[in-house]
């Protein structure tokens, strides 16, 4: 079974490719029916259109509030068209059916995810009537068409062509099941808004028999950027923790930004999403300036990138290699710590990814050119610097509308210490709060008989920072704030020590080491002082700590416990 389409009505915020469409539905003489700004839209491009105030009788009113809530536009779409009593009422009151519902949103999502939105804009984003449409469409979808999406144009459009303007039972569904994905999503990105909006509701001291007014089911909103890990409870209606601070039920919001060409592997497919609401200052809200389109191995390697530099108040670049830092370094300015991270190990550097916390310099820009980079990220970029990387087009360069001032300070006072971490199971997913731990603020203690010195102490602290973004089995060795040899994911924990000190050679003299977790025996720590390390940082913790401050006391060399381990898998 099959319907003919005879009436459309459009009303879309997303104008793309409605011109088109509508001039496909003209082609087999379907009137059409709009409003505002839809309306002037279609008649700017010559095609024959209605306004819905012509069919309802009545004008647009309340500033654009109220122009669909009508019978004359409900009834027409709702009729149920295998009733004949539907149709005589229909009939007799006047009301012409209406086959096709063209609607998509106001864009809520996009205005309040900018930074100086107002309540009250957002409140004017919410669209009444086109969900109230899309609905009443998609409950009677047996006889009407509804189309939220402007991807879909096309496909109804071929379809059309093929049937002599008519669309099949099979369509009419599916088009129905994604309007009222559309819709569920729609009134979720609102409901995510409010419920995290400050002082919505606000935790309460008094008995849950004292409470009293409206009370929401239990919510829980996993947001990266706002550090949310509570949930409204259906007795108290209050933020409340869950057991062990989370809670039983998880609702995630996220939109997809685009298909991938592969995942991690070209036999494996893959998409890219975004947060809803998730903001400008994200990794997930870069813009592309350049280059090809990202990888699913880019994206994570330029996160990883993105997520070391963005905590030091320095120019800070980092040097990604399949998920690893290979090279770090803080300087002055970006050009020394893109050339401090780059020769770090430049034989790893090789098809890295960059990032950097500062914007790229046209001198940093012409350090780059002749060495091979996938993809390069930093807050802004200077005009000079972008001319210059034009010169190597498949550099993918990324820009993010960063602000590191503000990052540091809400870092500083512990807004971003409950972010959360999702890493997905075969049929689940682990949750976890982001290791967000700042080095500056390190209540470390020294272990050992000879205390460091300043630059040393400065050197652990950096290392420290650098060590929980290498995979574990991790060790760092870092000297003038500029990492010199990292062994990284090693099963063995004297192993990865070996790696660290092979990559740095000559340099290990006078360098210190983070362990991203304690030494279960001294002969990580026996390996690293033959080689000319000066000091060490680790968590400490382990029956055999004595072991490795005896052999650090024999060499004169400083340790520090910090108490916190890194792990990183």
């Amino acid at each position: 079974m099959s319907v003919k389409i005879k009436r459309a009505l459009i009303s879309v915020s997303d104008k793309t490719g409605i011109a088109k469409f509508a001039k496909t539905l003209e082609k087999f003489e379907i009137s059409i029916i709009s409003t505002g700004g839809t309306y002037a839209s279609l008649a700017n491009e010559k095609i024959r259109v209605m306004k819905v105030e012509e069919i309802t009788g009545f004008p647009e009113m309340m500033e654009g509030r109220l122009k669909t809530l009508h019978p004359f536009v409900h009834g027409a779409i709702l009729a149920d068209r295998t009733k004949k009593e539907h149709l005589k009422q229909a009939d007799d009151a006047g009301i012409k059916l209406i086959d096709m519902v063209v609607v998509n949103l106001y864009p809520f999502s996009q205005t309040v995810s900018r930074p100086d939105v107002t309540v009250e804009e957002a409140v004017e984003n919410i669209d009444i009537g086109g969900p109230t449409m899309i609905r009443s469409a998609a409950k009677n979808s047996r006889s009407v068409a509804v189309i939220v999406d402007p991807g879909d144009y096309d496909v109804i459009a071929d379809e059309m062509d093929k049937n002599n303007g008519e669309i099949s039972s099979k369509t009419l569904f599916m088009l129905g099941i994604k309007a009222f994905q559309h819709t569920c999503e729609y009134d979720s990105v609102i409901f995510n808004y409010f419920i995290n909006r400050p002082g919505v509701l606000r935790q309460e001291d008094s008995e849950p028999e004292e409470k009293e007014g409206i009370r929401l089911r239990p919510y829980l909103k996993i947001d990266c950027t706002k550090a949310e890990n509570t949930y409204v409870d259906s007795h108290t209606n209050t933020f409340v923790s869950g057991e062990g601070g989370f809670n039983d039920f998880l609702s995630l919001d996220y939109e997809k930004i685009q298909n991938l060409r592969y995942g991690e592997n070209p036999h494996q497919k893959a998409a890219y999403y975004r947060e809803n609401g998730a903001g400008a200052g994200v990794f997930a809200s870069g813009k592309k300036l350049q280059g090809k389109e990202l990888s699913y191995n880019n994206i994570l390697d330029a996160n990883a990138a993105f997520a070391i530099v963005k905590e030091f108040a320095k120019p800070c670049v980092a040097v990604i290699k399949h998920n690893n830092p290979c090279g770090v370094a803080t300087a002055p300015t970006v050009t020394e710590a893109y050339h401090n991270a780059h020769f770090a190990d430049p034989v790893s550097a090789f098809g890295g990814v960059v990032a950097c916390n500062f914007t790229w310099t046209s001198d940093a820009a012409r350090l780059m050119s002749d060495k091979f980079v996938e993809v390069l990220i930093a807050p802004d970029y200077e005009d000079e610097a972008l001319k210059v990387l034009s010169v190597r087009e498949n550099i993918r360069i990324i820009k993010i509308d960063f602000d590191l001032q503000e990052y540091l300070e809400n870092l500083k006072s512990g807004q971003y210490l409950n972010a959360f971490d999702i890493k997905g199971v075969d049929g689940g997913l682990l949750v976890q709060e982001c290791d967000i731990a700042a080095a500056g603020s390190l209540d470390y203690k020294v272990v050992t008989e000879n205390k460091p010195d300043i630059k040393q102490v400065q050197d652990l602290l950096f290392a420290w920072q650098i060590v929980k973004s290498v995979k574990s089995n991790a060790i760092v060795l870092a000297l003038k704030n500029t990492t010199v040899g990292i062994g990284a994911g090693q099963m063995s924990r004297v192993d990865s020590t070996k790696i660290a000190v092979e990559k740095a050679g000559s340099r290990a003299k006078g360098s210190v080491l983070a362990s991203d977790a304690f030494f279960p025996f001294g002969d990580a720590v026996e390996i690293a002082v033959n080689a000319g390390v000066s000091a060490i940082i680790q968590p400490g913790g382990s029956v055999k700590d004595e072991e490795s401050i005896k052999i650090c006391n024999k060499f004169g060399i400083p340790m520090l416990f910090t108490g916190i381990r890194h792990f990183k898998h």
